[in-house]
């Protein structure tokens, strides 16, 4: 099987400023490629927890005794970290969003590329598919996820022409959708079926609420001094990142003592976002909108 290179790979592995004898979390293994590069610099004592719901990624898995691969999503990163004896870790990376093999994959559905059932479920044993968003939603809900998730600038208008077009006939592929939503494209036509498809990918999966689940369990899974990396593509995404890094809280508030001193339960090793060089986004596309940040927990919280 196939996959691409990991988007900002030695940035991420050099964040994670792993120690050979360190236990490390990958919450998004996917094809592997930045658990390898884990592996390659742990020692014999080292160990690796691999989280991927994706069936497909358990394939991928090495033959190497410090790695565990975890079958389920990163939501449950401390239930499986607790089973597996490591309740505490020094570093987690999570690489967001769709791999590049779930995008190649047609039958998968996450693709306005390829004429597939209309799927987008990262857990092919989930109930809701795109299928079900699609023809189940109201126009309000609709266009509440396609202008939050997607940005869809005309999200209205594509919402109720949405609601319109399946009184007809249910929307049951990609084909159907593309071939629907075709009228009302404004501004640039591919990148706004990337606005459409990845609205609806991040609601068939409550991809941010699971991301903040998961984020939250990073300040108690983390050993003080241990590191998160996490590289997000979508700018909520970001956002909940860097909240979290800054206050200890995905939406940004923030806890003080009694003297009105901020507990930020990070340190933060990236002042802005890195981003992906030119010649990574040359050739790797999926990079071009890649925001990777790194913080380290601290040994004391302040205050």
């Amino acid at each position: 099987m196939s996959y691409h290179q990991p988007v900002l790979a030695p940035e991420s592995i050099e964040g994670l400023a792993i120690r050979p004898d360190g236990v490390y979390v990958d919450a998004t293994f996917g094809g592997g490629g930045h658990s390898r590069m884990i592996l390659d610099q742990l020692g014999s004592q080292g160990r690796l927890i691999a989280f991927d719901q994706d069936p497909d990624a358990a394939k991928n898995v090495p033959e190497d005794e410090r790695i565990t691969f975890v079958p389920h999503n990163f939501r449950y990163l401390n239930r499986f970290l607790r089973l597996y004896g490591h309740p505490k870790v020094d570093g987690i990376l999570a690489d967001l969003g769709v791999s590049s093999h779930q995008f190649d994959e047609a039958d998968r559905g996450f693709s306005y590329r390829f004429d597939a059932e209309l799927d987008m479920r990262m857990d092919q044993k989930q109930a809701k598919t795109a299928a079900e968003v699609v023809n189940t939603y109201s126009a309000t809900q609709l266009q509440e996820i396609l202008g939050r998730y997607g940005e869809v600038r005309n999200a209205r208008t594509l919402a109720r022409h949405l609601c319109a077009e399946r009184a007809g006939a249910k929307v049951k592929t990609t084909g159907d959708l593309v071939r629907i939503v075709e009228p009302v494209i404004r501004g640039q036509r591919l990148r706004y079926l990337s606005q459409v498809f990845q609205a609806l990918r991040i609601e068939v999966n409550d991809e941010m609420e699971v991301l903040d689940l998961f984020l939250r369990q990073t300040l108690t899974a983390l050993k003080p001094g241990g590191r998160l990396v996490v590289i997000a593509y979508h700018s909520l995404e970001d956002r909940m990142v860097k909240n979290l890094l800054r206050s200890g809280h995905t939406d940004g508030t923030v806890d003080k003592d009694f003297y009105g001193n901020i507990n930020r339960p990070f340190t933060v090793l990236t002042r802005k976002a890195v981003q992906a060089a030119p010649q990574e986004i040359e050739q790797n596309p999926r990079a071009r909108s890649a925001r990777l940040r790194i913080g380290a927990l601290k040994e004391k919280q302040d205050g």
